[in-house]
């Protein structure tokens, strides 16, 4: 076909039947005309407007693929951090009872009653990791009375009482005996709860002599590093 020469008639029926949204390929079977000479002619007056259900289409199918390399690239980004941390965190010296103390009091400091008129030490929180850590390292910091724990728990209409209490008593290593009261909150019609969300958990330990010195240890510790 190279070479060949159209009448002015052939190219104005090719062109309508572009504008009336046909392919090169569909145009090319209806009028034997090569998609190169179609694509010299047509290529700058309909730049691919007609196109736009199969542009749609491929948008519709390469978007899952990109969300899923999206995915992969994050979750390669997040290996990579946890191995580093890891590898870092292996060197601190965790069995060093003064930076064990200095984390703790942070914590407390952020997470924790501090108020005069708090009885002993009160953190209060919804997350179980952070329970439990605070847990651990009042453990290692402190020779404790185990019996001075006191749990008390805020559920929402939905959570099982015995399902919560056992999950927190498990979690924390305190005995059910030790958990003094449950409040539950009314369902409410427009907030939305997050999964796995096992209510709010007050951890008190009848001892304001530790309350005292943690927040004087975080005071202290603000004064040694200003920058």
């Amino acid at each position: 076909m190279r070479g060949c020469v159209y009448g002015e008639n052939l190219k104005k029926k090719a062109e309508k039947l572009r504008a009336s949204g046909k392919t090169y390929k569909e145009i090319r079977d209806l009028l034997n005309i090569p998609k190169s000479t179609l694509s010299n002619w047509f290529s700058k007056k309909f730049p691919g407007i007609f196109d736009r259900e199969k542009q749609l289409s491929h948008l519709a199918k390469i978007r899952p693929l990109a969300a899923d390399a999206k995915k992969r690239e994050k979750e390669k980004k997040q290996a990579i951090l946890i191995k580093k941390i890891s590898k870092e965190v292996k060197n601190y010296p965790l069995k060093n009872i003064g930076l064990l103390k200095s984390i703790l009091s942070a914590l407390y400091w952020a997470e924790g009653a501090k108020h005069e008129g708090v009885s002993g030490l009160r953190f209060v929180n919804t997350d179980p990791k952070l329970a439990k850590f605070y847990i651990a390292l009042l453990r290692k910091c402190y020779k404790l009375d185990e019996a001075k724990f006191k749990i008390r728990l805020h559920l929402h209409y939905y959570h099982g009482i015995r399902e919560a209490k056992k999950f927190w008593s498990d979690l924390l290593n305190i005995p059910l005996n030790q958990f003094t009261g449950i409040f539950i909150k009314k369902r409410s019609r427009k907030k939305r709860f997050r999964k796995n969300f096992m209510g709010i958990c007050f951890i008190n330990y009848s001892d304001s002599n530790i309350r005292k010195e943690l927040l004087e240890l975080t005071n202290q510790l603000c004064l040694l590093i200003k920058r």
